[in-house]
């Protein structure tokens, strides 16, 4: 798809997984590497649990197919960049992004940094804990009696670099028609508010500050659990009300009375109707109450096995919650062929083992298998030989002249047309960011079978209301939205026509949707052979569970997020809800423009078939190999780390306050400690808490000075974590979370309070680049919806109404777009095609 192109990979572990994605799209990708390499070539876990650079797990995954380069001139990296399409970077190299832009004006650059590039928390230390802390997502994670928690495995900088690589697509997209690069600045923290599911925006429309349920969700007042113990572990079922998810309860209910674990009242109950009969008191909670615990008696009695057999055989929201081992075991993946099997340095020489696969199938032929990561500065001499910059022999650029002046696009996909027939959550993210950097995106929907997103809270002023959802508000924003019932020959014309018009079509419904409406692949490309046609849903287009069907919450429990995201005494917490529909949109958005890119440059359109849960198993991809290699499952830990310590969340003062703090370095340790030893002096519980440590740390001997404690490396303060997490909480306990925030980061240590809705709202960094805005709206005059997180330089885009009403631009579409005459509409309106 990306032939051609050309990245200069600047990023480490803050951004690593960007390169390997646009490496597996087809882009040539130059990783620079310090040295000594880069910080993951030092750490495990490692193949076989030999400790060798070359053996690190996290570098082999995440940079395979790039070319390593050791740098030992900062000049190098500016003749480097200077035959490169882009360059990303995240910190891991002091460079001058601006500098290399003036110096090359069609050079696109980026930076991954932890809050932007703009705003009052730019200098601030951050690790992915405190990135998590940061973005509400920990508010919503966890168990009610402890600490928030993250996802065990490290997340924040994975949704970033993924955001990144889109933004870079979209700026290499504009530079065919203007000729001239730009800037991407990327927000790891505003990245990572995707994944709270917009309900940070409870508290912009007078609702409560929602708190963390562990394997559950509180949805307007009704606790909802997610996860259930099984027989031999624990699944996840999605056991709801409303017109979309009733059908599926009435059928588990109804397995559940065949075997005697609840009365046929339950069974026979108008689940479509419940909610509203609760609001109305026409039923009560009891009711409720008494469902659920007759669930969680019926699925204890059976197996994950049992429960996913008769989830694919009767459609029903069951999904296993599946380890590291499991994954790796499912047919499902093997049917569709999606591990690649990949060399990597053993005891007894190069052996193949499976690796995480291709992002997506794809019409156009697989993508590349990409080789084994490289060796440290194995392709140092290939780009620079003795001192210089790449020789012949290198793929050039395919760039654009520069255009004369009027050219530039005001928005980078200006000139993309989108067919929008996407539902929910992880699809309709995707076209919500094409829309925003200016592409044409009709959304097609029916009032007869609303999008799902209509029902679900937050709503505007707390009432319920299909056109009063913040949800739908957000995530459809900028897109015009024309209802048609395809269930009608005339509304099927309609789409027809607009295929032709169209560069883009999206959809995210099962695989069989789309074939009982004819609207195929093999139909569609006779209409418009230069169509991009992206089919996202679960589990892809093919194989055993094609037809399962469902949310991000199954995705993401069978993708294996679930049994690392909580503490190990308790059920899995798993991530807040559906994670995976959080980052599939992003994969989503560079599987588009690399589509376009190829389309531009061959005039081929393609059909991509984007498996939701094979496209997030990149962001597990070192849990996956050390489970394939060591045979060490993944599991959950609370806040630990592999590699930093003190590394965990701290109560502050108040009700439900907390504050994340995380020690990269031995320098932070030590201006940690040189702190809690200055408060001692006023605190008798930190006193005796650091006299303790000291005896502990020496061995039993009288060391009580914090010089002593100052000095202890990352193994020994892991080997006296507790000790050490005793001290920090006697010093956090009695302060505010602003306060012990601001002390930690004047010394440099990465800190920051675990914020929560109302927080977040009030956040300055949030506050200063704008994340939550006030767009207009056809029926409220105005709504919130969640900006982008990046920023372009040159054609900055934003969302610029909210999301739209039932068949708010039908004529705009039909008239303006397709143009229909006023006969040809009226036709449609009395064939009831227009609904």
């Amino acid at each position: 798809m990306l032939d051609g192109y050309r990245i200069l990979d600047l990023t480490d572990d803050r951004g690593h997984l960007a390169g390997l994605l646009l490496a597996q799209l087809g882009a040539e990708v130059v990783l620079c590497e310090p040295p000594g390499g880069h910080r993951t070539r030092h750490r495990g876990p490692h193949v076989d649990d030999v400790v060798d650079p070359e053996r690190a797990i996290e570098f082999l995954v995440y940079n395979r197919g790039k070319h390593s380069l050791v740098i030992e001139d900062p000049a190098w990296i500016a003749e480097l960049a200077a035959g490169c399409d882009a360059v990303i970077s995240c910190g891991a190299f002091d460079v001058d992004l601006d500098a290399l832009r003036a110096a090359d004006p069609a050079l696109v650059t980026a930076s991954i940094t932890p809050f932007g590039e703009t705003g009052p928390k730019t200098a601030w230390a951050a690790t992915d804990l405190t990135i998590a802390a940061s973005s509400g997502t920990m508010s919503l994670t966890g168990d009610r009696d402890r600490a928030p928690v993250r996802i065990g495995s490290p997340q924040t900088w994975h949704n970033a670099a993924v955001d990144t690589a889109g933004a870079v697509l979209m700026a290499l997209h504009e530079r065919q028609t203007s000729g001239l690069g730009q800037h991407v600045d990327t927000s790891a923290q505003q990245s990572f508010v995707d994944c709270t599911q917009f309900q940070m925006m409870t508290v912009l429309t007078g609702g409560d500050v929602p708190v963390r349920l562990p394997g559950a969700v509180d949805l307007g007042g009704f606790l909802i659990p997610w996860v259930y113990e099984c027989a031999d572990g624990h699944v996840t079922v999605t056991f709801l009300f409303g017109p979309m998810i009733a059908p599926f309860t009435s059928r588990i209910l109804s397995w559940a009375c065949d075997e005697g674990f609840c009365e046929p009242d339950l069974r026979d109950k108008d689940w479509v109707d419940f909610g509203m009969a609760i609001v109305e008191g026409r039923e009560s909670m009891d009711t409720f109450d008494r469902a659920i615990k007759a669930l969680t008696a019926f699925v204890a009695s059976k197996t994950k096995a049992e429960l996913l057999e008769r989830a694919l055989t009767d459609n029903l929201l069951i999904a296993p919650v599946t380890t590291t081992a499991d994954v790796l075991a499912l047919e499902q993946l093997e049917v569709r062929d999606y591990w690649e099997h990949v060399d990597v340095p053993r005891a007894g020489g190069p052996a193949p083992v499976r690796l995480c696969g291709s992002l997506a199938k794809t019409t156009a032929g697989p993508l590349p298998v990409l080789p084994v990561a490289p060796k440290l500065g194995e392709h140092t001499e290939l780009y620079l030989g003795d001192s210089g910059p790449a020789g012949t022999g290198i793929t050039s650029r395919p760039r654009a002249e520069i255009a004369a002046t009027g050219r530039s696009m005001e928005r980078p996909l200006d000139d993309v047309k989108v067919l929008d027939f996407m539902w929910a959550l992880a699809g309709p993210g995707a076209t919500r960011t094409l829309a925003d950097y200016g592409a044409t995106v009709v959304k097609v929907e029916s009032e007869l079978k609303p999008d799902v997103l209509r029902g679900v809270h937050p709503f505007i002023g707390e009432e319920g209301g299909q056109e009063n959802a913040l949800q739908f508000h957000s995530i459809n924003a900028g897109k015009m939205d024309l209802t048609l019932d395809l269930s009608l020959p005339e509304a099927r014309e309609v789409v027809l026509d607009l295929v032709a018009w169209c560069d883009v079509l999206t959809e995210s419904f099962s695989p069989k949707a789309m074939e009982n409406w004819g609207l195929t692949y093999d139909v569609l490309r006779e209409v418009n052979p230069e169509l991009v046609m992206f089919s996202s849903c679960l589990m892809g287009q093919t194989g055993p569970m094609r037809l399962y069907a469902g949310f991000g919450t199954m995705a993401a429990a069978i993708a294996g997020f679930y049994p690392v995201t909580g503490w190990p005494d308790r059920i899995p917490a798993g991530p807040f809800t559906a994670y995976t529909d959080y980052i599939s949109p992003k994969l989503g958005v560079m599987l588009i423009l690399s589509a376009l890119a190829e389309r531009d440059r061959t005039g081929r359109g393609q059909h991509i078939d984007f498996a939701q849960m094979e496209g997030a198993l990149h962001f597990l991809a070192t849990e996956f190999a050390d489970e394939e290699i060591n045979g060490r499952t993944a599991g959950r830990s609370g806040n630990a780390d592999r590699h930093m310590c003190p590394h965990s969340v701290y109560p502050a003062a108040g009700d439900d306050r907390w504050v994340a703090i995380a020690c990269e370095t031995d320098e932070h340790w030590g201006a940690l400690a040189a702190l809690l030893a200055e408060a001692a002096a006023g605190n008798a519980e930190l006193a005796q808490a650091l006299d303790t440590l000291s005896a502990d740390a020496s061995g039993g001997g009288n060391a009580s000075s914090a010089g002593g404690l100052s000095g202890l490396n990352t193994d020994s303060r892991r080997a006296h974590a507790e000790t050490i997490d005793a001290a920090i909480t006697a010093w956090t306990e009695p302060r505010e979370a602003a306060d012990i925030e601001a002390a930690l980061q004047a010394c440099g240590v990465p800190a920051h309070r675990v914020s929560d809705a109302a927080d977040l709202m009030a956040d300055p960094q949030i506050v200063a680049r704008e994340h939550f805005l006030s767009v207009p709206h056809a029926k409220h005059g105005h709504t919130w919806v969640e900006n982008s997180n990046f920023e372009l330089s040159r054609t900055p885009g934003r969302p610029l109404w909210g999301g739209p009403m039932f068949g708010e631009h039908n004529m705009e579409v039909l008239e303006g777009i397709l143009g229909y005459d006023a006969d040809k509409v009226a036709e449609l309106v009395i064939a009831g095609a227009l609904t």
